[in-house]
């Protein structure tokens, strides 16, 4: 705790005094846990260190059961045992447990495999932290750089000195330097000097969030022209295969069963064939075809309806985030003329 307040103290006129000569000074901080949450290497081998963690919590369990199965076992059957034999059984389980409670201290004490095993796996990618934040330290001239993680008490910090994100980018592209051809490597320079220029400037990494959000809008109002097409060629196609099945019913002169029934009837009951028969048929043939013809002009106009509503919410939507987008950029604009001013 001393040793706490006294470098809070020691930096503390460490500003001051570079103040009083009229330098600025430059404090950044780091995350160390959430670089190392979002480097995958650390990832997948914390992930390999929990299952022995569980494998050990489980193996600690089942000696507890053991313990206490023996502790209900000598309760239940002390009445029948000697005094001897009850005191070597009362000797095992006190050994059961000691053995058991020094295989947890080993496995999860502070000292224990759990512990080391951890501190094994994090040091290489901290030294690989340490050696990213000298680079960045040197290369933009930051006095003081302190881990957001570590004991020393943060009671504040503002999110745009942190530099935690530029360290991970330092780490991926060690790491994707050796996997780069020549052009790609180019290409990837390029990348990385307008990202330290956009660290290094505020207003840029506004305006490029801007450009982001931007290009994000005209992206999804792309997404949804292309959704809309295809719902339009989706209902062609739809009315077209109704039509096509609607000419191939009249095509066909599909006549049902109902009819031929009726036909039939009509006979019985007048006692005549030939020429009375004929125009029954076709009287009930008529309706036969009309009907389902109907059934489905009123699906399609169904349809359309629906696919009209549709594209009309659609477009609402669109023309609100055109609006939203307008709107953005104007007070982008004004933001920017104010600020020449």
């Amino acid at each position: 705790m001393k040793q706490r307040f006294l470098f809070i103290f020691l930096v503390l006129i460490a500003v001051n005094t570079s103040q009083a000569q009229g330098k600025t000074t430059r404090i950044g901080y780091i995350d160390m846990e959430y670089i190392l949450e979002n480097v995958s290497d650390y990832k997948e081998a914390k992930a390999q260190l929990e299952l022995k963690a569980q494998k050990w919590k489980q193996e600690i369990e089942a000696k507890k059961l053991n313990i206490n199965s023996l502790k209900e076992n000598l309760k239940t059957e002390k009445a029948l045992l000697t005094k001897e034999l009850i005191d070597e059984r009362e000797t095992e389980i006190k050994f059961l447990e000691n053995e058991m409670l020094d295989y947890q201290q080993k496995q999860f004490g502070a000292d224990g495999n759990l512990m080391r095993q951890k501190s094994a796996l994090a040091k290489p990618i901290q030294d690989q932290v340490f050696t990213a934040v000298q680079d960045i330290a040197e290369a933009k001239n930051y006095d003081f750089i302190f881990d957001k993680s570590s004991d020393l008490t943060m009671l504040f910090s503002n999110k745009r000195f942190d530099i935690s994100d530029q360290v991970l980018r330092v780490l991926n592209r060690t790491e994707k330097r050796e996997q780069l051809t020549k052009k790609q490597l180019k290409d990837q320079e390029a990348k990385e000097s307008k990202e330290n220029a956009i660290d290094e400037n505020p207003a840029m990494s506004d305006r490029q969030k801007v450009l982001d959000e931007r290009k994000a809008a005209r992206e999804k109002l792309i997404e949804d022209r292309r959704l809309e097409q295809e719902a339009k060629k989706k209902e062609y196609d739809d009315r077209r295969k109704a039509i096509q099945a609607e000419r191939e019913a009249k095509k066909n002169g599909t006549v049902s069963e109902p009819a031929k029934t009726t036909e039939t009837a009509k006979t019985t009951e007048t006692g005549k064939t030939g020429e009375t028969a004929k125009p029954a048929a076709a009287a009930t043939t008529e309706p036969t075809t009309t009907e389902p013809a109907v059934d489905k002009a009123a699906e399609r106009q169904k349809l359309y309806e629906q696919r009209k509503k549709e594209l009309e919410e659609r477009r609402k939507k669109i023309l609100e985030e055109r609006e939203a987008a307008k709107k953005a950029k104007e007070a982008e604009t004004q933001k920017t003329n104010t600020t020449n001013n």
